[in-house]
């Protein structure tokens, strides 16, 4: 137990829920992080209580074990006892039971870090319950969360705030159901290659690099395996590169990190895809502090933090960039919950900022301690 700052009396650790899984196909890779938090967390300021989520739905008790949830196949079983969340406003008070059983109290948490990505997750639904039950969370809330997962709205949100996105075209189910030559031909007036994306998936699932017009088709059906909603983006030629934001305490303005980069290697594939993201990590390099010009890192710096202001972030998020020398900077997405294993980018370049990984967590969690919920 940690001291009182002004008694030096004990005083009890947080008491953290740390929910990982979940229904989308991000599930293993949410378990990876789950992994690398349960490794960092510090017990002698925090408790912390994992809660698997099912690819079925189902909240169950998990292992403290971080060997237990990691690696490509990882994945939360389901369980004879489910775990509930009460609603007894504020409570933070979870139960465990089977059908028909009478729930088992497994006791009040403080703050959820809920380490989901994807839909089911990520796109504020989780959010919206523990809004509804009264229970503090890191990460931002159910509107920035749904606006973050959402491509087409996200685009929307940046352009009106006056940040630079690259051309699109989105083709909904309906449209494409009904007037698909309709979206072709949109499609044709953006330069190729284009990068056909289910709108509201992550970890760059369901993508594709497409050359010509004739292969747009069969890649939005791929997209639609994903979402039913894709978009359809312009090509941009340059160097990717990320910035990690965290908003500031108090009314202090969101800090940022220096600069990540993120290079494959030649031959490696055309872009940085799913396989190549968890997999074929061999091929991609991922450095930090960035090699450019100060006055670029400046201005990417401060896009970021205008763009987690624009969709009313909260917590943390990590935004990502195209840019080429002699040329503005191109913001590709903002992602609310980056990954966050301790070789992921995000926490890479907050170390690079002086923020090491469990200070990093610390900071976080400390944050949502602070931040009222509700309408704020």
């Amino acid at each position: 137990m940690s001291e009182h700052p002004d008694t030096g009396t004990p005083s009890r650790r947080i008491r953290v829920a740390v929910i990982f899984g979940g229904r989308s196909g991000e599930h293993s890779i949410s378990c990876a992080t789950a992994a690398g938090v349960l490794r960092e967390l510090d017990r002698t300021r925090f408790e912390v209580v994992p809660i698997g989520i099912s690819r079925q739905g189902q909240w169950v008790t998990s292992p403290v074990d971080p060997a237990r949830i990691e690696g490509g196949s990882a994945e939360v079983q389901p369980a004879p006892d489910s775990v509930a969340l009460s609603f007894d406003q504020g409570s933070g008070r979870l139960v465990s039971a089977a059908p028909g059983d009478v729930p088992a109290e497994l006791g009040e948490v403080d703050v959820v870090l809920p380490l989901l990505h994807g839909p089911f997750g990520e796109d504020g639904t989780i959010q919206g319950l523990l809004e509804m039950a009264g229970v503090r969370y890191v990460g931002s809330g159910v509107l920035s969360s749904a606006i973050g997962m959402d491509k087409h709205f996200m685009k929307v949100a940046l352009a009106a705030a006056g940040l630079p996105i690259a051309p699109y075209v989105l083709a909904t189910p309906r449209l494409w159901r009904t007037d698909p030559a309709a979206v072709l031909d949109a499609v044709a007036s953006l330069h190729f290659p284009v990068y056909v994306k289910p709108a509201r998936a992550g970890s760059s699932l369901g993508i594709s690099r497409v050359e010509s017009l004739e292969g747009v088709a069969e890649a939005i059906e791929a997209a639609q395996v994903h979402d039913p909603k894709v978009i359809i983006e312009q090509g941009l030629v340059g160097r990717e590169l990320e910035c990690g934001v965290i908003q500031g305490r108090g009314d202090e303005a969101p800090r940022t990190t220096p600069l990540g980069e993120i290079a494959l290697a030649q031959g490696a594939a055309e872009f940085y895809d799913y396989e190549t993201k968890y997999f074929a990590t061999d091929s991609v390099t991922l450095t930090c502090p960035a090699d450019v010009p100060e006055d670029v890192e400046a201005q990417i710096r401060e896009l970021s933090a205008r763009a987690f202001e624009a969709l009313d972030c909260e917590g943390l998020a990590r935004v990502d960039f195209f840019w080429q020398a002699g040329q503005e900077p191109v913001i590709n997405e903002i992602n609310t919950m980056p990954g966050f294993t301790p070789h992921s980018m995000f926490p890479v370049m907050w170390a690079a900022a002086g923020l090491d990984y469990p200070e990093l967590l610390a900071e976080l969690i400390e944050l949502a301690m602070e931040r009222p919920l509700g309408l704020r």
